[in-house]
């Protein structure tokens, strides 16, 4: 299975990674970093990942995966990096985002009338194309699956192998990657907190 993963500069880090963690243990599978170029881009602190392959080298995937980070918004006008999106849809089995990675879908008119989730900073934007947003961990809308920010994509990823593989499967690499989530603070959505604390964030 050929799975392709955007790369642009400011991405998130987890958004890339925690889904490549879960997806690169599916078996007979090749994971592709590619960017608009052939380079390193850095996450909005500095973390550098090296896309070895630029969206010319590929033209077709089982699965697109689109992160989210600060990035997205100086890509989302970015008609080269659109139409790819659109080309690698064509071709794949499942086309998923991650976070604010769902703006660019939307962009390239992959939401319409679907239902979809993104980062709570983000579903207002999101709102503004023709969808519907969830208010979700993932949402599955056909082939299309989305998911809230950040840490939601291991959720996700999870959740695809059960559907591509079967559920034992994802069990298994979920217990191999020892994903049980015990945070110290039960303060991971914004349903959760006080209205201070989210206005702080929006700023």
């Amino acid at each position: 299975m050929k799975i392709a993963i955007l790369l642009f500069n400011n991405f998130t880090a987890l958004d890339v990674v925690g889904p490549y963690e879960v997806l690169s243990r599916l078996p007979d599978t090749k994971i592709y970093f590619v960017g608009p170029d052939k380079k390193d881009y850095e996450d909005s602190y500095g973390l550098k990942m090296l896309a070895e392959y630029s969206i010319n080298d590929i033209s077709e995937a089982d699965v697109l995966l689109i992160p989210g980070g600060y990035g997205v918004d100086d890509i989302l006008k970015n008609t080269e990096i659109i139409e790819w999106i659109k080309k690698i849809d064509r071709t794949s089995k499942w086309t998923v985002s991650v976070c604010s990675g769902a703006l660019l879908l939307a962009e390239a008119g992959l939401l319409i009338d679907k239902k979809c989730t993104t980062h709570w900073k983000r579903k207002d934007q999101l709102r503004n194309y023709k969808v519907d947003v969830i208010n979700e961990r993932y949402v599955h809308d056909g082939k299309i699956i989305t998911s809230a920010g950040v840490s939601a994509g291991i959720d996700m990823a999870l959740y695809m192998v059960s559907i591509i593989e079967n559920e034992q499967a994802a069990k298994m690499i979920q217990l191999s990657i020892e994903y049980d989530p015990n945070p110290p603070f039960d303060c991971g959505s914004p349903d959760k907190v006080p209205q201070e604390m989210i206005d702080k964030l929006k700023k």
